[in-house]
């Protein structure tokens, strides 16, 4: 077992999938089970009757792009929508290199809109396991009409913002997608670590299994764990058995699978941290991979609760501290009971 957290040393460790080097500094915070959120995600002001995303408010919004079930006659349980605000513009016209050195592109690109459920107040968490999946084939269903239809489009990331110190302009359970034209910085840095580790070793740094005390729960299909070096306190991964390249490769029944997992640790990280502010992303691989990347680019889904504030030294070092060893963030974790349902 883990020693308390009081009584360990610092230590620097280093990811082996995304080369980030992280800071264990246990000093910086108390016992680990007294990290819980000072500001609850809570609800935003707006009611049902001027949220754009409930049921009757649908001219509210910006177009439609699909919607589950797809019978118009019979009620809405997900809507996939365009932005109303979109960091990238669909419209312009396909992107050209710029400037003297060819790094301006014109800022084309597509920013859509998940909504998870139709009724105000109901999070993702609240959904049957079942219709946590239906979400995620939502995704899937979205990343699959992106690459099928624009070949300039390289890179989709999948992400939810719960709470509004994590980025959520409303409280509405929502994801959003937004499809990019190059290859953003992040995922190049993390395929290229994935990448060294597969040459001095032949693994994938995602099929080896973590070491138990790293576990909080396994699925079927996926094993849920707070990474060797985590970068945020408490940070949870949730990682496919099999090996997987891409997460619009997954079929009904992972999907399935996978909400209920997703369903059971955001359960988790709710009554342990106090129902924190967080994020959790897709982390998939380009949409254009070669074969050479085929055995060691591997996705995986990351949870964030925002415990902290990003400070000057991880800006201005890209090496990030963390108060709580991976090892007692998975063991309160672990003895969370909660029912899913």
């Amino acid at each position: 077992m883990a020693a308390q957290a009081q009584s360990r040393q610092p230590e620097l460790r280093k990811d082996a999938v995304t080369g980030r080097w992280v800071v264990f500094s246990p000093a910086r915070s108390k016992r680990p089970s007294d990290l819980k959120s000072k500001s609850p995600s809570g609800s935003a002001n707006e009611s049902s009757d001027n949220c754009p995303f409930c049921a009757g408010n649908e001219h509210l919004c910006a177009p439609q792009i699909f919607r589950v079930p797809p019978d118009s006659a019979a009620e809405w349980r997900i809507r996939v929508i365009e932005n109303l605000y979109p960091a990238l513009d669909r419209n312009l016209g396909r992107p050209d290199g710029g400037g003297e050195s060819g790094e301006v592109l014109g800022g084309f690109g597509y920013h859509d809109v998940v909504i998870e459920a139709p009724a105000h107040g109901v999070h993702l968490s609240d959904l049957p396991p079942r219709e946590v999946g239906d979400v995620l084939i939502a995704y899937r269903k979205r990343i699959e009409q992106l690459a099928a239809a624009f070949d300039e489009i390289k890179y989709v990331q999948v992400f939810k913002n719960h709470g509004a110190s994590a980025g959520a302009s409303l409280s509405h359970s929502h994801s959003q997608i937004i499809a990019l034209p190059v290859v953003p910085p992040n995922v190049s840095t993390r395929l290229g670590s994935m990448k060294d580790h597969f040459s001095r070793t032949g693994k994938c740094s995602l099929c080896e299994l973590p070491l138990s005390d790293l576990v909080i729960e396994e699925s079927t299909h996926f094993i849920s764990f707070v990474p060797f070096a985590a970068t945020f306190a408490f940070e949870i991964w949730i990682v496919p058995k099999i090996h997987s390249q891409h997460f619009h490769d997954i079929d009904d029944e992972k999907a399935a699978d996978l909400g209920r997992l997703l369903k059971l640790m955001l359960k988790k990280i709710s009554v342990q941290l106090n129902d924190p502010p967080f994020n959790f992303m897709i982390q998939t691989s380009p949409l254009h991979t070669t074969a050479s990347e085929l055995p060691y680019a591997h996705w995986f889904l990351q949870i964030v609760p925002q415990l902290s504030v990003v400070g000057g030294f991880e800006l201005g070092t890209g090496c990030y501290i963390n108060p709580v060893f991976p090892e007692d963030a998975a063991k309160l974790l672990r003895e969370v009971n909660v029912p899913v349902q």
